[in-house]
């Protein structure tokens, strides 16, 4: 067959299923072990990333490879990173004593991993080290490595450096953090030296340290822009969570005539899922379909992913059922999460036990489920499965779940075992770790352990302040949580409106009339809520009056909350009037809210008007008002 067919043949191959048909007549034909067909077929399978014990399969049916196939199936391990196989097939090539042409070495030391440090020896032996192809593979060995100093050596003991030479020792120095260095060889660099690889490293290297301006600024002064230069600036917004930038900057990219690739489609569809935004996944999706893209696995993998956080499981399971053999841990977890997110946890479970192999993701979305789904016993229990099983360990994520369920079940000695697991697996807790395990130890009744870990915290966040705070509040520690904010202003945190709900909230309970009308009054524009905390604290005291001239000075409309407050107050303190007035508000606003009906007729029983408490339950039956049924809960589930 002719290299014209076999090209023709070639670019017919768009899946597996197409290549194994090829495979298929080659072996009808008795052509399968021919070194052209092999290294084509080879070529295939690193586009189509087949299973690698098929493409194994392959290369071994060439009786006598040569070095063409040799180095299709090494591309095919260096495409995969299966860096072990790409030593052993080294040692093959070695066997059959064929030698390769110094374009084979750049490939084989980008792909053997940290080996390729023992091939420098070899190569300085055969004398492919002087090739500028060979010396720059092994330059970027050593930055890979971390052995900036080795890498820089090199660079400059070079009589003639390339563009290709200047891009590794860049690229090396932002490996290794050294922004300075990376930056002044940059600028050493003349203009007309510098390509596209080159202005892409850089706003790869600040989009990396976080530095989107300068990275944006470097992307801006670009001469020419490749689609590798718009992934770099796009995955650097995504990773930031600046997801509503990628999106505006996808936009722009295909107002420029760039052809968006696999990455930058993975890319947008990742910040897609994390914006939830149905509405914008529909527009994206229509974009795919008019520029005809050939998704792959990687591709519809993120679409499945984006699918089902925008709430849309029919498209996201289709697309689950269409990736077949090519079902990654990325699309089971995504599954799982989605069911559990709406909470399907039968469906969800069922998916995990399905599972043919499990990561700490895995585990994670499925107690994360039953935890937010108020199934915390299911979530201690799948923790527990999760400890004894040898697939997964658990991280952060983990713990601030199963501190979750242990703060909702209220087991102070069970929220101390969880704590335990944190040493034994060296699992270190970021801020959101320490807020979770402060919110526990405060939901299981004790203070004084939310107390201790607030104060371990080396740096705090306005949720550290504000979960210490409420939890003050709930134990009526006025004084403490007036100090605690304090404490929180000098620290360089300013109270937003959860903390000024939780303070006068703590006042409130605390009797702190005076201090909590100081910290009313320091709000600069309080809301509805700050002023039902306020209306509740002079109820309490006995300031029935005033908390009405409050309420009819309010800028907003007073809600339910605010009359209910201020009917609560009235029953306290046996003021009928105020009361009819506040029940009449709420009975507008809640018509069937039976617990106001009662309040009032309590009140007129204290009162000793008998007819008017008649009134009230007639006025509850016309309605259709039933009283609800109090209740005890008693937990009998043991751990």
């Amino acid at each position: 067959m002719s290299p014209l067919n076999k090209k023709s043949i070639a670019s017919k191959i768009t899946n597996l299923h197409h290549l194994r048909q090829l495979h298929a007549q080659l072996v009808l034909h008795s052509q399968h072990y021919h070194n052209h067909w092999v290294a084509l077929l080879l070529t295939q399978c690193t586009r189509l990333l087949a299973p690698s014990n098929y493409a194994w399969h392959i290369f071994h049916f060439a009786t006598y490879p040569n070095v063409h196939v040799f180095t299709c199936m090494l591309k095919y391990y260096s495409q995969i990173g299966a860096t072990t196989e790409v030593v052993s097939l080294f040692k093959h090539m070695q066997y059959y004593d064929i030698k390769p042409d110094t374009s084979f070495y750049p490939v084989l030391i980008k792909s053997a991993g940290k080996a390729s440090m023992l091939l420098h020896a070899h190569l300085l032996k055969l004398g492919h080290s002087h090739d500028h192809h060979v010396r720059n593979a092994i330059m970027g060995m050593h930055t890979k490595y971390g052995h900036i100093e080795l890498a820089r050596k090199q660079f400059d003991e070079m009589p003639e450096r390339t563009v290709a030479d200047w891009n590794v020792i860049i690229s090396g120095y932002w490996k290794c953090g050294n922004e300075e260095e990376a930056s002044r060889l940059f600028h050493m660099m003349g203009e007309s030296e510098k390509n596209v690889i080159t202005w892409t490293t850089m706003v790869t290297g600040h989009a990396k340290m976080r530095n989107l301006k300068t990275a944006r600024m470097y992307f801006d002064k670009m001469p020419e822009r490749s689609v590798v230069s718009w992934n770099a600036m796009l995955s650097g917004y995504t990773q930031s969570g600046a997801a509503q930038e990628t999106v505006r900057l996808f936009n722009d990219m295909l107002s420029s005539g760039n052809e968006p690739d696999e990455t930058t489609w993975v890319t947008v569809l990742s910040s897609c899922s994390s914006l939830g935004d149905p509405c914008l996944a529909e527009s994206i999706v229509r974009k795919l379909d008019k520029m005809n893209f050939r998704s792959n696995y990687f591709v519809k993998t993120a679409l499945l992913d984006m699918h089902a956080k925008c709430g849309n499981l029919e498209v996201a399971q289709k697309i689950f059922h269409q990736l077949g053999v090519y079902k990654n841990s990325v699309a089971w977890n995504a599954m799982i999460s989605a069911y559990a997110r709406v909470g399907d946890l039968s469906l969800a479970r069922d998916l995990f036990n399905k599972m043919p192999e499990r990561n700490t993701v895995s585990w994670n979305s499925m107690i994360a489920g039953y935890a937010q789904n108020g199934e915390s016993l299911k979530a201690i229990k799948l923790f527990k499965e999760m400890i004894f099983s040898k697939d997964s360990k658990p991280d952060e994520v983990t713990m601030v779940s199963v501190f979750s369920a242990c703060g909702h079940l209220g087991r102070l000695g069970l929220g101390n075992w969880a704590v335990s697991i944190l040493s034994e697996n060296h699992i270190k807790l970021s801020i959101s770790g320490y807020n979770s395990l402060i919110f526990m130890y405060l939901r299981c009744g004790s203070m004084e352990d939310a107390t201790i870990i607030f104060q371990e915290m080396e740096t705090r966040d306005l949720i550290s302040y504000n979960t210490l705070i409420s939890g003050l509040a709930a134990h009526g520690h006025g004084t403490e949580s007036i100090k605690l904010m304090s404490k929180m202003k000098e620290d360089g945190i300013e109270p937003d409106r959860i903390t000024y709900i939780g303070v006068l909230t703590a006042c409130s309970h605390a009797g702190l009339l005076e201090e909590g009308r100081k910290v009313f009054e320091s709000i600069k524009v309080p809301d509805v809520d700050h002023y039902a905390c306020m209306i509740d604290m002079l109820g309490r005291v006995g300031k029935v009056e005033e908390a009405m001239k409050l309420i009819q000075s309010m800028p907003m409309e007073p809600h339910a909350g605010i009359y209910g407050s201020l009917l609560n107050a009235t029953s306290i303190h046996k003021r009928v009037e105020l009361g009819e007035l506040a029940a009449a508000k709420l009975f507008k606003v809640e018509p069937h809210n039976s617990a106001n009906y009662v309040l009032l007729s309590n009140i007129y029983a204290l009162a000793g008007r008998w007819k008017d408490v008649d009134k009230v339950r007639d006025k509850m039956r016309k309605q259709g008002v039933k009283k609800t049924t109090a209740r005890s809960w008693l937990s009998v589930a043991k751990f």
